[in-house]
């Protein structure tokens, strides 16, 4: 066994310095941890992060709260670091706990926690020191995702704070030095003598000390603290007072400890009798502010300069006589002269008569406070184009009044070339928009989502019936098929969320009452939205009628097949009964039974195969029921292998323990024979065709790559041939209408394309893959139903069925004689009575009269009324009359989905006659 030392995932120890090569000689063995090798994930993580950072770092970890730390963190343990590693983190800082327990705790908890100079008393090195920290405790977490402990990023920043206690307290003496106001200091010097006396604050600020100032030093001691620079010119001035008797005033630089520094110095120099210079005295201002201020200001003006230089745009400043005070260097170009030609001089010098007079209310407005905007043409000095932007904003005074107006003028000739241009496309745009409108046969207008419309173009009185008034004046629900009112309020609550609406598809009232099928595009803004109708009622009869074209193309390839499967079953049933016929004549009658099964087999397999070739050619919309893909192929296996050809050997796999789905099982049969059919054609010299099923899972990554599928558990039904194959350029168009590579009149193009459309109603996906000379797989996911499957109810048999018990009366109507007889024999078996009917209407007359009935059984096809017309006037007569209809047409292929009423059934023929018995019994009882 490889030990912690040997093991590759614990090598960040080895390299994670002398605190990671502790923990990796340390024995765990004894802690809550255990050994190394079996630490979990996530510390073994944070440990390789912690111990690779640069700056300080401290882990706790599990319930105890060991410690772990880095080799920047042993500094701030100080002599503790012997006995850290694998401490309890509490018991480890015990002495700072009040203060950093609380922390750790809200760490704990989950949240991320951050202190900045926080005050600690430390006892790193045995004695006690004030310290300060910012650092984080931030929440770390285990394998599953639980808080497993809490993590320190931590810095010392003692240095940084007592520096910047050090600086406050310099500038709370330098405040206080300043608060005494601008009178720095005074001096009197007594030139005779030589002796200058000056007050603390004064020698302070010249680098004197203020006991040697007090009691008086050469007037040289003082210069010392003058800049070099300004220190001539001053002097200068102080010889200039002394030999005159007059004022001395200087301004000058001090160089300070506390940097350089302007002051002010005023004096009087005083004469005596004999004209000499006797005292000097006076007082010094500091005026760094001051000096600083006009710096500024000065280093401002000169940007200002610079910036408003830079711009192609006039700026100016008018004052109340209409006198340029200020000009940027623009002028130079508008005008053609220097801008010494510009400042100075008033507007009237520098424009003509015409454009001063154009410009004179606005310089009046300016002047009475108003801001003013206006263009106007200003054309260049050789007459070409030029359009300006002008613009006056009013100056005012401390007092509020206005002492001039500003200037900015700009070209904006471009602009307006461009707007005018705009202006014209846009005026284009409107009238093509307009036409588009006006002409259009889609139906364009905008709604509100308080239900009513706002504005529709024409096309909807030309396809509708109904004026724009009428339109506008009535809730637009008005005008949809109840039926589609559910679907449309929830397309309103997706706009009023902001949601787009792609190809959303209901059914509109005209005027007449006719329906058309509408399918929309809206788009939302605000309380308002969008919308664009086209009337797909036509397309939606030819889809119909192509889809329906498809199928008879799938029957006619199957006629061979079906004839020949009805040959074998009528050999069966006729031999059947031609044996029974002799044997009865000849007296034998022990082996009736056999030829009455055999015939009943061929009979029951022949009314399967019936079934299954009405369903799949029948006309009706899709009708999902949760199918068994395994036993929906299985029982296709005789139908797959009558459309395929003898040289092509049909395999089929099915997975075990297959899920569900949810779809039209008739649906799936037509797509698997069209793709059986399509798998023949590309095999003319025969091959292999393989059907198999599997279930399947498309993640997120397969569903990045088609987006139209949603992620998750499907069932996959997959058909693979060793035909043609197809290129790559085929194989994109496949799926779609009216493509196909078959000679012209030998397909419809529509096949494959069904079944895409097929798979994406059943929220499902198709994918074409192949090769050309190797084959083809088309696979069909449909997603997985979680429900149960649909039972299938078996009859029981006639002697088990329940019998008559108060002597109810079945009215049989059926124009078959032979069926009407069974029916009736049956009845009289379970005891029932029975009164009979071969049409419509003497079916009628006997719902008409006083005869108790209460059970008609009906076939559909009638003559003179149909079984459904002869259904609907009987309950005018007896409200409530139960019904059973027979049919050999497919199930819901007269009556459409959801078209029976309560206490109606049906049922297809031929039935068993226990299944005939139940059902009847059923709906007494019902």
């Amino acid at each position: 066994m490889t030990s912690a030392h040997e093991d590759p995932k614990f090598r960040f120890l080895a390299e994670g310095g002398e605190t990671g090569r502790e923990i990796l000689a340390k024995d765990w063995r004894g802690s809550s941890l255990g050994p190394l090798a079996g630490w979990p994930v996530a510390l073994r993580t944070t440990l390789a992060t912690m111990l690779a950072c640069p700056v300080a770092m401290f882990l706790a970890w599990g319930p105890d709260l060991l410690s772990f730390y880095n080799d920047p963190y042993r500094e701030v343990l100080g002599d503790r670091v012997a006995r850290t590693l694998g401490t309890r983190f509490p018991e480890l800082w015990a002495d700072l706990w009040q203060d950093i327990g609380p922390l750790c705790d809200r760490a704990l908890s989950g949240e991320s926690v951050s202190v900045h100079d926080l005050p600690l008393t430390m006892y790193r090195q045995g004695r006690p020191e004030q310290t300060w920290w910012t650092f984080s405790y931030s929440p770390v977490h285990d394998d599953s995702g639980a808080i497993a402990g809490m993590i320190c990023i931590t810095r010392e920043t003692t240095a940084q704070v007592l520096a910047e206690r050090a600086r406050e307290e310099s500038r709370n003496r330098l405040e206080l030095a300043l608060s005494a106001g601008d009178g720095i200091g005074t001096w009197d010097w007594d030139v005779a003598a030589d002796r200058v006396t000056a007050d603390a604050r004064f020698a302070r600020l010249y680098g004197v000390d203020p006991d040697r100032a007090a009691a008086g030093a050469p007037i040289a001691a003082f210069f010392g603290g003058i800049h070099p620079d300004d220190l001539p010119g001053m002097q200068e001035r102080i010889a200039t007072a002394m030999r005159t008797g007059g004022e001395f005033s200087a301004e000058y630089r001090l160089i300070h400890e506390d940097g350089v520094r302007w002051v002010a110095a005023q004096g009087q120099c005083v004469l005596d009798a004999e004209g000499r210079p006797g005292r000097f005295p006076g007082v010094t201002f500091d005026i760094t502010e001051r000096r600083t201020a006009e710096e500024a200001l000065r280093a401002a003006a000169q940007e200002l300069r610079l910036v408003a230089d830079a711009l192609p745009s006039l700026i100016a400043f008018i004052d109340p006589t209409l006198t340029y005070r200020f000009a940027n260097a623009a002028y130079e170009t508008w005008f053609s002269r220097p801008l010494s030609d510009v400042i100075g001089r008033t507007v009237r010098d520098l424009i003509d008569e015409d454009g001063f007079a154009r410009r004179q209310p606005a310089f009046a407005a300016a002047l009475a406070g108003e801001e003013i905007r206006f263009e106007m043409p200003w054309p260049h000095a050789d007459g070409r184009e030029r359009v300006a932007d002008i613009r006056y904003i009013p100056r005012r005074d401390r007092d509020g009044a206005v002492d001039g107006f500003y200037a900015f003028v700009q070209d904006v000739t471009d602009r307006t070339r461009i707007e005018a241009a705009l202006t014209r496309e846009v005026e284009s745009r409107t009238r093509e928009r307009n036409r588009l409108w006006e002409t259009t046969t889609d139906l364009m207008g905008t709604a509100g989502l308080d239900g009513y419309l706002k504005a529709v173009n024409p096309a909807w009185t030309r396809a509708l019936g109904w004026s724009q008034d009428e339109l506008l004046a009535e809730p637009f629900a008005a005008i949809i098929d109840t039926d589609d009112h559910a679907e449309t309020a929830e397309i309103l609550a997706r706009l009023a969320r902001g949601e787009t609406v792609d190809g959303f598809v209901d059914h509109v009232i005209r005027k007449d009452g006719e329906r058309l099928t509408v399918s929309w595009n809206a788009v939302p803004e605000g309380d308002l939205f969008y919308i664009v109708g086209r009337d797909i009622t036509e397309q939606r009869a030819v889809e119909e009628l192509l889809r329906q074209a498809q199928k008879m193309e799938a029957v006619g390839q199957l006629t061979g097949g079906i004839a020949h499967d009805f040959n074998n079953l009528l050999t069966g049933i006729v031999g059947s009964l031609d044996l029974m016929q002799t044997r009865i004549k000849q007296g034998r009658t022990e082996q009736i039974g056999k030829y009455a099964t055999a015939a009943l087999s061929s009979a029951n397999r022949a009314a399967a195969l019936t079934h299954r070739l009405l369903a799949f050619a029948r006309r009706q919309p899709l009708e999902p029921k949760p199918t068994d893909a395994n036993g929906l192929i299985a029982g296709m296996e005789d139908m797959l292998r009558r459309t395929l050809t003898e040289q092509v050997n049909l395999e089929i796999v099915t997975a075990g323990g297959l899920w569900l789905t949810l779809c039209d099982p008739h649906q799936l049969e037509n797509a698997l024979l069209n793709l059986a059919i399509n798998a023949r054609d590309a095999m003319p010299d025969g091959g292999h065709l393989v059907v198999e099923t599997c279930n399947t899972h498309l993640d997120r990554a397969y569903a990045r790559v088609h987006p139209e599928v949603e992620p998750g558990q499907y069932i996959c039904v997959c058909v693979t041939d060793t035909g043609t194959g197809m290129p790559p350029d085929v194989v994109a168009k496949a799926f779609d209408p009216f493509f196909t590579t078959k000679p012209l009149g030998q397909g419809t193009g529509l096949g494959l394309s069904m079944i895409y459309g097929f798979a994406k109603q059943s929220e499902g996906h198709a994918k074409i893959y192949s090769e050309v000379g190797s084959g083809t797989t088309i696979k069909i996911y449909l997603p997985r139903y979680r429900g149960e499957a649909a039972a299938e109810g078996t009859g029981p048999g006639i002697a088990a069925a329940l019998r008559a018990e108060r002597g109810e009366t079945v009215l049989v109507v059926e124009d078959d004689p032979v069926v009407r007889d069974l029916i009736v024999e049956v009845l009289a078996e379970l005891g029932y009575a029975a009164l009979e009917a071969s049409d419509g209407p003497t079916g009628l007359r006997m719902v008409e009269s006083r005869a108790r009935i209460d059970l008609m059984v009906s076939d559909v096809g009638l003559p003179g009324l149909n079984g459904r017309q002869l259904a609907d006037r009987a309950r005018l007569v007896r409200p409530g009359l139960k019904v059973l209809f027979i049919t050999g047409y497919a199930e819901n292929a007269i009556f459409g989905n959801g078209g029976l009423d309560p206490g109606m059934q049906m049922i297809t023929k031929p039935f068993p006659v226990e299944v005939l018995a139940s059902r009847i019994r059923e709906i007494i009882e019902g």
